[in-house]
């Protein structure tokens, strides 16, 4: 599995990321075995880069029990999904510790803007608890260009997770080019626009209650009708390269030249390794030609 460094001055990790949210929960409740089953299985197929969340239900604490006795293993990728406040962050930070089995996190990160609270006061927040050695390195995510900037001011960012992928792609208007710019490392979320562009799912697809796919506007006919003979064709090119689409979701996020890792979930032990084995697909320039007439200017719209 090749390596990336995480923006000019970060870790140093896989160029594919198990995306923790369907582990806890996200896509429908899972058993605890099978959930850990697929953290191994993404270990030992070199993707051991984990990305969870305070707000992804019961992701962390299932994680600290698949990667215990084994910390030293993985690269650990959190984030505060609540509010910036001193007192919240306090708290959560003691609560992800605890779930996860240990006494610090590699990439702790900020899971959207709060703009009620100074980015100044947050970072200094976040500064404090990597001096007192609870956090070795700080990300973003969800932010806008403008909101990287100004966080950067205040102090050091290693890391953005912005939604990216084939049917969402405006972060390469200015996110993108900013996170260059600025030496910030870029892990995207949701490469696979949770699940479309796999082709597992049909227009009028419905999703279990207790899937938070269930209310997305992008799984609504009015959109998913356009989308899906695009993803048929985009799954026939990809087949015509050996691969097939959740491969070419993850090669394609890869490609662009501000991203580091792409967050990949999986709910399986045998999707971790799938999507692991994207990681050494390189799409050429031409690759990236025939992909773009494919996609034309479709876009997804979402809440």
């Amino acid at each position: 599995m090749e390596s990336r460094q995480l923006g000019k001055n970060g870790l140093t990790v896989p160029v594919v990321c198990l995306g923790a949210w369907p582990l806890g929960g996200g896509m429908g409740e899972i058993p605890d075995e099978q959930a850990i089953a697929t953290i191994h299985a993404s270990i030992g197929a070199g993707v051991n880069f984990i990305d969870t969340a305070e707000g992804y239900r019961t992701s962390e604490a299932v994680l600290g029990k698949a990667i215990k006795g084994r910390r030293n293993d993985v690269i650990l990728a959190t984030k505060l999904s609540g509010d910036h406040s001193p007192e919240h962050m306090s708290s959560a930070i003691e609560n992800s510790l605890h779930a996860l089995g240990t006494d610090y996190i590699d990439l702790y990160q900020l899971h959207g803007p709060r703009p009620e609270y100074p980015i100044e006061e947050t970072m200094a927040s976040l500064l404090k608890l990597r001096d007192d050695g609870k956090i070795r390195y700080i990300g973003i995510s969800n932010f806008s260009s403008e909101q990287h900037a100004e966080a950067a001011r205040f102090g050091p960012v290693h890391s953005s997770q912005p939604r990216y992928n084939m049917f969402h792609r405006t972060a390469e208007e200015s996110v993108l080019p900013t996170c260059l710019e600025l030496g910030i490392g870029v892990i995207p979320h949701s490469p696979l626009a949770k699940g479309m562009l796999t082709g597992k799912y049909r227009p009028g697809h419905v999703f279990a209650g207790d899937d938070e796919r269930a209310g997305k506007l992008e799984f609504k006919d009015d959109q998913f009708n356009v989308a899906y003979p695009i993803v048929e064709r985009l799954i026939e090119w990809a087949s015509g390269h050996g691969r097939d689409g959740a491969q070419l979701a993850i090669a394609w996020t890869l490609a662009h030249p501000a991203v580091t890792s792409c967050i990949a979930g999986a709910k399986t032990p045998e999707q971790a390794i799938h999507n692991a084995s994207a990681g050494d697909w390189r799409l050429s320039s031409g690759d990236m030609a025939e992909i773009s007439e494919i996609l034309g200017d479709f876009q997804l719209k979402s809440a």
